[in-house]
């Protein structure tokens, strides 16, 4: 069974920062592309970030420069680190696995940006 495990969603200033970490079980890890999901309340759910299985990264325009995802296959985990947050990056933050068996979902925390 492919269990996806999202931490690290919290209240934040605008201007601070908070890394999500999405931990991974019963896939295999290592040839599995992972993205970050965002959907803010009465909006549609959309790619934040993404990394492949080889490493490369792609991000949404509203968030480079800004937000870095990276992974460590020896943990099966995919993070997302976000710096320099606005009140837009309000949302509920899903982690996203493709894997050639389907795509699996977690449950997605809360990240709230406001003073």
């Amino acid at each position: 069974q492919v269990q996806l495990k999202e931490s690290g969603g919290n209240l934040v200033q605008p201007g601070g920062s908070l890394r999500l970490s999405c931990a991974a079980s019963g896939i295999i890890f290592s040839s599995t592309a992972v993205g970050w999901y965002r959907q803010a309340p009465g909006k549609q759910r959309d790619v934040v970030a993404v990394i492949t299985s080889d490493g490369s990264t792609s991000y949404a325009d509203s968030v480079r420069g800004r937000f870095t995802i990276s992974r460590d296959n020896a943990k099966s985990t995919v993070y997302l680190e976000m710096n320099s947050l606005k009140p837009g990056d309000t949302a509920v933050y899903y982690c996203r696995a493709m894997s050639r068996y389907g795509d699996y979902w977690g449950q997605g925390p809360q990240v709230t940006v406001s003073s």
